[in-house]
């Protein structure tokens, strides 16, 4: 009895430990950055006491973020991102998927998580490895494998990202293309060109989720690949219509009032998501994902980042 009433102790101590670290997430006192490490380092030391709802609190929390960020910006300025961003996007996306699998081929690395690696790379990270699973009908591991790369890498570019552009003096025009192409997820997008300015915010957003619409034609593409009975039909990202209509709203309609504080709730929500990604990341995570997929992750990344960064600084000389 007594053994029982200490784990219910410990259980509690975890609850109340890992909801009070979420809600200091929320205000002013913890930067994106900060968000990650706190949501690791609970992850590692005390570990996820609600871990098996994290994967859809992060999903559902990142898209109505997202949204909230549209009425921070105007339509001339995503239509002109739009366009600027557009043939890099294409040739990034594809150069990226066709350098990774060549890569996961020579390195023996199993076909589809090779593929999600590849796509959650050349797209969107996460969302875009959940859209392709079902298509390719990937197992459990080969998903969790993948996931685990590309956080990882993540959590190193909103930290990275930042730095090498203020060394370089990357305008924020050149960082928000470069890190809407060259990092995976929206949520460390976001979390980077926040810390890089408004302007970088706003470019890097829109090219991102303008880059997210490509899930739909590459899983297409990849169902015809995998063909078999059992696929999943091709799911579209709904938010990015909503941030659309939230970047009309705010561009036409009177939103001077509301517009803060919208914004202000929307990267604070961005911010506990970093965290709650953080706090996925546990040990069987990191264990699981090995080191050739991490290591053909890594490859990926830095070549996309690399020859993203030179094609953006030759656009601005």
């Amino acid at each position: 009895m007594d053994t029982i009433k200490v784990l219910d102790r410990h259980v509690i101590f975890r609850q109340v430990l890992f909801a009070v670290a979420g809600l200091l997430c929320l205000t002013p006192l913890v930067s994106a950055p900060m968000a990650l490490v706190l949501g690791l380092l609970i992850a590692l030391f005390v570990g996820h006491p609600f871990l098996h709802l994290n994967h859809k609190a992060t999903h559902l929390l990142l898209q109505v973020s997202v949204v909230g960020l549209g009425f921070g910006v105007n339509a001339a300025t995503a239509l002109k991102a739009g366009r600027e961003g557009f043939l890099f996007t294409v040739a990034s996306i594809f150069g990226t998927l066709a350098f990774g699998l060549l890569l996961g081929r020579w390195m023996k690395i199993d076909r589809k998580t090779s593929l999600l690696i590849s796509g959650g790379t050349a797209i969107c990270g996460g969302s875009a490895i959940a859209a392709l699973a079902p298509v390719i009908r990937a197992g459990e591991r080969q998903v969790s494998v993948a996931l685990g790369a590309v956080f990882i890498l993540n959590s190193v570019a909103l930290f990275l990202f930042p730095v090498v552009g203020h060394w370089l003096g990357l305008s924020p025009a050149q960082f928000g293309l470069w890190s809407a192409i060259a990092i995976h997820d929206t949520s460390s997008v976001v979390g980077a060109a926040g810390r890089y300015g408004p302007e970088a915010l706003a470019i890097a957003t829109t090219v991102k989720l303008a880059r997210a619409l490509w899930i739909v034609p590459v899983s297409m593409g990849a169902a015809l690949v995998f063909r078999g009975r059992g696929g999943a039909r091709v799911k579209i990202p709904w938010f990015i219509g909503l941030f659309v209509a939230a970047i009309l709203l705010n561009t036409w309609a009177p939103m001077a009032a509301v517009r803060p504080v919208i914004v202000g709730a929307s990267h604070a929500g961005l911010t506990l998501t970093l965290f709650l990604i953080g706090s996925g990341l546990s040990r069987q995570v990191l264990k699981d994902t090995g080191v050739r997929p991490l290591v053909q992750g890594v490859i990926v990344w830095v070549g996309i980042a690399a020859a993203t960064l030179w094609a953006v600084m030759e656009l601005g000389r």
